[in-house]
């Protein structure tokens, strides 16, 4: 019982570590964030996702985020360059701050974009900021010598760490559920689509696969932190994290999602093997020097107690947050009341079929709305079967054909839903005038009751 308060004494988190572990993530993890930029760039997506909708999902509390237009190019622009400066530790303190910024703005820009590694993306970079990743094998160290430090607190690798072990955890205790154990939905459907895979594509069609891929995913998630942070385990289990997020950027259309995890767990190796390979490699890469000396980063006594401060209250959120959907009545899966920002990943197939009418209070007259006038494909699927996506599509209806003359619009939708293979069951209640309701955090009572049972966490 001694262990579980000691390893968070003072004593323990501040004990030294070498810097080049967090040096060396502060290079991954900036390289990584500026190919994902790149990448979307060659793709189009920014032009796709950003520049051509004429209307954007916003996340409540945060209307204020506007689109830029033509002018998101440069948004992006900012962002690559400040990853290229935060992964070389050019001006570190400034460019994670606008890196931090400029990536979670283009992430608050539409909710129909929403993943959780973006999420994650910001998460970590906002600790990043408080963090001396700049110690070691940085241009800032060579600018200003006096900064070159051979170690660093431990907590400040453990805070990294930390945040990866509560994404893995409460991914794997949401898969804890009757739909993803014992009836290994979704990937019973998810599965099948990749039959024409070299040698494993035929196994995909079988049902105790699905079954398997369930309880193995389980399993990994609730347990891989832990073999990470065990000397002994850790290079086995660092191969199964590359395995696994391999399979899973090869099964499913998920994104950069598995390459994230797959750079981010190297913050769990030793740091005295990643110090030896950086002091090894300072006679190739003499633009970025290598702390040989062994002195330590101290941060000064009030920086140490605001940061401290502010880590507790940042975890402490991080901890809660994926629990409040136990305040809001009705089934998780099907409300989604709470799902986001809570490590809930590749949990469910849910599709929908959403018809609006818009009504005039005056004339009785009704006008059927035609979704692709005001949507594109993307954000018509995502609104379907999102109650806070079908209340901003009422307004922005209502507020439509106010404009063109019609008196007090009355928005009514008729939304039939899919849930993981369940036959399709009509999600909103007809009868209520969706542009007088309003998005909160409070349960939306016009969302149909689900019609089964899902148990679990």
């Amino acid at each position: 019982m001694s262990a579980i308060p000691h390893i968070f004494s003072k004593e323990y988190l501040g004990k030294p570590i070498y810097s080049a572990s967090l040096a060396f993530f502060r290079c991954v993890f900036g390289l990584m964030i500026l190919a994902s930029t790149i990448r979307f760039w060659l793709k189009g997506w920014i032009e796709e996702l950003y520049v051509q909708p004429t209307f954007f999902f916003k996340y409540y509390g945060f209307e204020w985020v506007q689109p830029w237009g033509q002018y998101t190019w440069v948004l992006f622009l900012i962002m690559g360059v400040s990853a290229l400066l935060f992964a070389l530790g050019l001006f570190y303190r400034w460019s994670s701050v606008v890196l931090f910024l400029s990536f979670t703005y283009i992430e608050l820009l539409d909710k129909t974009n929403y993943l959780n590694h973006y999420y994650f993306v910001s998460l970590v970079l906002f600790l990043m900021i408080w963090l001396p990743a700049n110690a070691n094998f940085s241009i800032d160290a060579r600018r200003r010598p006096a900064l070159l430090k051979r170690h660093i607190p431990l907590w400040t690798t453990g805070s990294i760490r930390l945040m990866l072990a509560l994404v893995y955890c409460y991914a794997g205790l949401a898969k804890l559920n009757s739909d993803w154990l014992a009836e290994a939905m979704p990937l019973r459907l998810w599965l099948p689509a990749n039959n024409h895979l070299p040698l494993i594509g035929p196994l995909l069609n079988k049902v105790w696969v699905a079954y398997a891929f369930s309880w193995f995913g389980a399993v990994y998630d609730l347990t891989i932190p832990f073999f990470l942070l065990n000397r002994a385990t850790r290079p086995f289990a660092y191969l199964t994290v590359i395995v696994f997020h391999t399979m899973t950027a090869i099964l499913f259309p998920i994104g950069v999602f598995p390459y994230v995890m797959i750079v981010s767990t190297l913050i769990f190796f030793d740091s005295a093997t990643l110090d030896t390979l950086l002091r090894k490699s300072k006679n190739y890469l003499t633009m970025l020097p290598v702390a040989t000396a062994g002195n330590m980063f101290i941060f000064a006594p009030l920086q140490q107690r605001l940061v401290s401060l502010l880590f507790g209250v940042f975890f402490a959120i991080q901890v809660v947050l994926p629990w409040r959907y136990l305040l809001m009545p009705g089934e998780l899966f099907w409300t989604e009341e709470g799902f986001r920002f809570s490590w809930r990943v590749m949990l469910i197939e849910k599709m929908g079929y959403a018809q609006f009418i818009v009504k005039d209070a005056a004339t009785r007259q009704v006008v059927p709305v035609n979704n692709n006038d005001f949507l594109t494909k993307n954000q018509e699927k995502m609104m379907a079967t999102q109650p806070d996506f079908i209340v901003q599509y009422a307004h922005l209806l209502a507020g439509y054909y106010k404009a063109r003359g019609m008196h007090e619009p009355e928005v009514y939708a008729t939304i039939y839903v899919t849930l993981n293979g369940r036959r399709s069951a009509l999600y909103t209640d007809t009868s209520v005038n969706l542009a007088k309701e309003y998005d909160s955090f409070a349960h939306k009572k016009w969302i149909t009751e689900f019609r089964d049972n899902i148990y679990g966490l």
